[in-house]
């Protein structure tokens, strides 16, 4: 398949993805005033022509409280009930993923890789990473839907392994975050039908409709 980058329209521009939020509310979730978001856009550079996604770092806007802001078709997304302990999957270290220190900050190069669809996790980050790609976090991920819901597609979704939950002895959990719309089956509960999901698959698992979200870089 064809890599996301050429089969989506460009992201909105800056100032736009900057009102998107606030019209959310998500800076006050992070603590922010909507001028400081404004501010923050307005300074920033858009590079190489393709514009890049602003987030805001996880520690001021976790999963757990963007994931409702999702919409699809009208309905909220949600997380799935069996990841109380979303917001404890942090960024993979490990696996060379690091955030700039600050509370606003731009990913290049977005893409949801559907190239790698029907891959694991564990195939996946290896390819990125002789790339130079890095894979997204979770709020990454969210943010991208946030500003742009075709990035959610049936059939076309993603997952999210910039985020690994750390066990108290080191290893990491199995778990691996991912976004894609729910069918509304088990315990998402008939209404959820549609609505986009945060949930999670194994690390070593494949599935044929979830490619690999990932950046050029961050800044």
């Amino acid at each position: 398949m064809p890599d996301t980058t050429t089969a989506l329209p460009p992201l909105p521009p800056l100032a736009d993805q900057a009102e998107r939020l606030i019209e959310l509310g998500v800076h006050e979730i992070a603590g922010l005033t909507a001028e400081e978001l404004r501010a923050f856009a307005a300074n920033s550079e858009e590079s190489g022509g393709a514009r890049p996604l602003l987030a805001v770092h996880p520690d001021r806007a976790p999963a757990s409280a963007l994931a409702p802001l999702l919409r699809r078709g009208g309905k909220p997304g949600f997380v799935v009930v069996d990841m109380p302990d979303v917001d404890d999957f942090t960024p993979y270290g490990d696996g060379g993923v690091e955030l700039p220190d600050a509370p606003l900050y731009l990913v290049d190069g977005v893409d949801r890789g559907d190239r790698m669809a029907n891959w694991s996790p564990e195939e996946a980050l290896p390819a990125l990473t002789e790339e130079g790609r890095s894979p997204l976090v979770l709020s990454e991920g969210i943010h991208w839907v946030l500003q742009q819901p075709d990035a959610l597609e049936r059939n076309r979704c993603f997952m999210t392994i910039g985020s690994r939950l750390r066990k108290p002895k080191g290893t990491y959990d199995a778990r691996t975050p991912a976004i894609w719309i729910s069918n509304g089956t088990g315990r998402d509960g008939k209404e959820r039908r549609d609505a986009p999901k945060v949930g999670w698959c194994w690390w070593g698992n494949r599935h044929t409709w979830l490619g690999f979200g990932s950046a050029t870089g961050r800044r």
